[in-house]
């Protein structure tokens, strides 16, 4: 008998193995064998065994001889595969070759399990590991993997709030609930105006005194003077805003552990219907309503508006309905409490109320700069809005922009990790300050004392959006187009944006001006909202375009007759009866 080696050379590249008649054995083999012959000290290792598989062909018996690394890592179609092709296998063996496999490496793994399981438990019988910690182990384990042996999640206090809330809001106890809120706010906002009284009174009496100082300087008094009362009287203003910040703080804080641990008592006392005394006894009636101090200027008028409303479809092939308003208002009225001007008391906030924890949520969009703060511009208004009732749901303004901060942090430290010679220039932006977020990026604040609105979203815009050149890859209409979309993955069917990209008007935007960037900004969004139906599959949204109020009448009617020129706007069908 001759030997006969097929493809042995291409075989030994990949798995070193050959097909020889009986009786031949590699120097490779041998040495394995050797190998095996050595004591196992309980190591984990790659072990390397010969698989060897025997077949007859014509009048000619071959043995298949394939060393194998265990635990086997491919996958067993490939390797038998690859040693049929390999090794020029006739295909009457290729099913036998494939059981025989699989038969040799299951059967190796089960020894190695077995082999293992011993020295596991010889040295638990020795006393090498700690039982108590091992049991420790398999019990974590079984808990993080195995649904059974899993600890059923505990709702926390905020969820438990939440569904009361959401019960009692859809009950006849919510005008209850808006009234306690509404005493609430009133307390807040004399609060509020007893500070800036005192603050206005300190003003004036540090600038009466800074006044005489300024006359009797170069006289008897000199520069030195005149800052160290500069010095003085900063001081005295940053203690008593503290003073007055601190009791606000205080104040709130009070205000939301007695109304929650209301709300909790008064729905097991609506579930009780024999047990009124607890709804009796904190029950407030309309005439019971605390009038807030006239003239206090917390309490803000509503100006003449204009408002356009349009009904559109959009879509290819299934159309979806949105509403689309055209507003000139400021972006803050959504913010502002209003007055209920029959009963001159009531919030006007009962259907954002009743929407708190809904699929049906109500957002705007605020322009500002990129520092994470409410020191400047329409952020400190806004803030100054959100402070003037207690957020019972949410933490407060202040709070949730210190956890925005510390999340910008950490985005910025990842990413300069992964820096790149093509962001070289935006990445030297970035270093120059880690808290600061570029154009085009936005943070979201959440909130249930406002009028209107449940959720900000703070895009970030620097001044090129006052420039004519801004286009449609404009830092600002992308983080639009990123807004919309979180809309669309969190419930949020209402949203308010600022046409002209604007919250004020200045004197370089001319009427083409505001005609060039409407244009812009509708078809942009039009896209967008186009876009929405692969997002959410089609769901009827309500978008707010806002233009300043400063915006002449003439202006705005110029918008409200493009906006039905750039979406398709559904016409009324009028029926008529033949007779």
């Amino acid at each position: 008998m001759t030997r006969r080696e097929v493809g042995t050379s291409a075989l030994t590249a990949s798995l070193g193995g050959r097909v020889t008649r009986p009786g031949q054995v590699s120097p490779q083999s041998a040495g394995n064998q050797l190998q095996k012959m050595k004591p196992n000290k309980g190591r984990t290792y790659t072990r390397e065994r010969d698989y060897v598989y025997k077949f007859n062909a014509a009048n000619e018996h071959f043995v298949l001889t394939v060393p194998l690394k265990f635990p086997v890592q491919e996958n067993i179609s490939h390797l038998h595969g690859r040693l049929m092709v390999l090794h020029s296998l006739p295909c009457f063996v290729e099913n036998d070759l494939k059981q025989s496999l699989n038969e040799f490496i299951e059967e190796e793994t089960i020894k190695d399990y077995d082999r293992e399981a011993e020295v596991a438990l010889e040295a638990l019988k020795s006393g090498k590991v700690d039982i108590n910690q091992l049991a420790d182990t398999w019990a974590k384990a079984y808990k993080e993997t195995t649904l059974e042996h899993a600890k059923p999640e505990e709702t926390s206090w905020d969820e438990d709030f939440a569904d009361v809330y959401h019960d009692l809001i859809h009950s006849p106890a919510s005008e209850m609930l808006l009234n306690l809120e509404h005493n609430y706010f009133v307390s807040i906002s004399e609060l509020i105006s007893e500070r800036d009284v005192e603050l206005k009174k300190l003003r004036e009496r540090q600038g009466a005194e800074m006044e005489k100082v300024m006359q009797e300087l170069g006289k008897s008094l000199t520069d030195q003077d005149v800052n160290s009362l500069a010095a003085q009287h900063f001081e005295s203003q940053q203690d008593l805003e503290n003073k007055w910040a601190n009791e606000l703080k205080q104040t709130t804080a009070i205000q939301k552990q007695e109304y929650q641990e209301w709300v909790i008592k008064l729905h097991q006392d609506l579930k009780n219907p024999n047990n009124s005394s607890i709804s009796d006894e904190i029950k407030v009636q309309p005439s019971q309503l605390r009038e807030s101090v006239e003239g206090n200027g917390r309490i803000y008028e509503e100006q003449r508006l204009l408002e356009e409303s349009f009904t559109i479809h959009l879509g290819a092939q299934l159309k979806t309905m949105h509403n689309l308003r055209l507003l000139r208002a400021d972006m803050l009225d959504f913010c502002k409490h209003k007055r209920n001007h029959r009963s001159g008391v009531k919030l006007h906030r009962l259907q954002t109320a009743m929407s708190l924890y809904s699929t049906s949520l109500c957002g705007l969009v605020l322009l500002v700069d990129n520092r994470i703060s409410s020191y400047s511009g329409i952020k400190r208004d806004f803030a100054t809005v959100c402070q003037e009732c207690t957020d019972f749901h949410f933490p407060g303004i202040q709070e949730q922009l210190e956890i925005v901060q510390k999340v910008v942090l950490q985005a910025r430290a990842q990413r300069s990790k992964r820096k790149s010679s093509g962001n070289e220039e935006k990445l030297k932006i970035i270093e120059r300050n880690q808290s600061n977020i570029l154009p085009g990026e936005f943070y979201i604040t959440r909130h249930s004392n406002l009028s209107e609105i449940h959720v900000a979203f703070h895009l970030c815009v620097d001044d090129n959006v006052r420039s004519v050149s801004v286009t449609a890859r404009d830092p600002a209409i992308m983080g639009l187009r990123n807004i919309l979309k979180v809309c669309c993955t969190h419930d949020i069917t209402t949203i308010s944006i600022p046409l002209l990209l604007v919250h004020e008007m200045s004197e370089e935007m001319t009427i083409p001006w505001c005609l060039k960037r409407a244009e812009l900004v509708f078809k942009c969004v039009k896209g967008f909202m186009m876009e929405m139906a692969s997002w959410d599959g089609g769901i009827s949204r309500t978008v707010q375009f806002l233009v300043p109020q400063t915006i002449s009448e003439e202006m705005f009617y110029q918008l409200s007759n493009m906006l039905p020129q750039i979406f398709r706007v559904s016409s009324t069908l009028t029926l008529t009866s033949k007779h």
